[in-house]
């Protein structure tokens, strides 16, 4: 089953498992459209540029579901709760969320209880970090297919961090995020990509990739 993959900008992706119809979106911010084909939507934490209700219900399905951490359900009317650690199966999706936050930073306080995700999707393990610093709970995520990382510095890891974070994780291959937009450069994303110990794919705003394992 072929995975096709969107990154709209900063952290917004959408994942589409070709032949089956499930489409999970990402930290839906800004859309350029309204889609309504979304299968799930990931909202990793309560921040304005993830946390969006308008553009979640701009890609959500009628029959879209929304999972996000306990502390960001009440933007919204319906939503699935899910902390680090716990996970849930979505028909054929299966969302496993881990920790994100930062360590020396204000920004992301691992008590707030906001999360990246492992998503199982199109028999394949992607891993979406979240805000982030290198963190050691990384160590744990078992095999994954594709890592997005976000690269841009402030308040996640830069493109340094990150790529050390790809040598925990060992990913098979891995795209940049989090730069762009608010903090971030195209020159991150191409450090990182330098850095990497595993293919890294740069993609370009509003960019879709499909088959890249194959």
């Amino acid at each position: 089953m072929s995975l096709e993959i969107t990154w709209f900008h900063h952290v917004s992706f959408r994942l589409a498992a070709l032949g089956s119809g499930e489409v999970v979106y990402i930290d839906p911010w800004k859309m350029p459209s309204a889609s309504h084909d979304g299968t799930v939507a990931f909202v990793s934490h309560e921040h304005y540029d993830h946390c969006s209700p308008a553009d979640v219900a701009k890609v959500l399905g009628p029959a879209g579901q929304i999972v996000c951490p306990p502390g960001t359900a009440g933007q919204f009317a319906s939503a699935r709760e899910v902390s680090p650690g716990e996970s849930l199966e979505l028909g054929p999706v299966r969302i496993e969320a881990v920790p994100a936050y930062n360590i020396g930073k204000k920004f992301h306080p691992k008590r707030a209880g906001w999360c990246g995700a492992v998503i199982s999707l199109a028999d394949r393990r992607i891993y979406f970090a979240g805000d982030t610093d290198l963190v050691p709970e990384m160590s744990e995520l078992g095999e994954i297919d594709l890592a997005l990382l976000p690269v841009g510095g402030t308040y996640t890891m830069n493109a340094s961090k990150a790529a050390r974070a790809c040598e925990v994780i060992r990913p098979a291959r891995a795209i940049p995020c989090h730069w762009g937009e608010i903090v971030g450069s195209i020159e991150d994303a191409r450090q990182f990509a330098s850095l990497a110990p595993c293919p890294v794919t740069v993609l370009q705003p509003g960019q879709t990739v499909r088959d890249m394992f194959e």
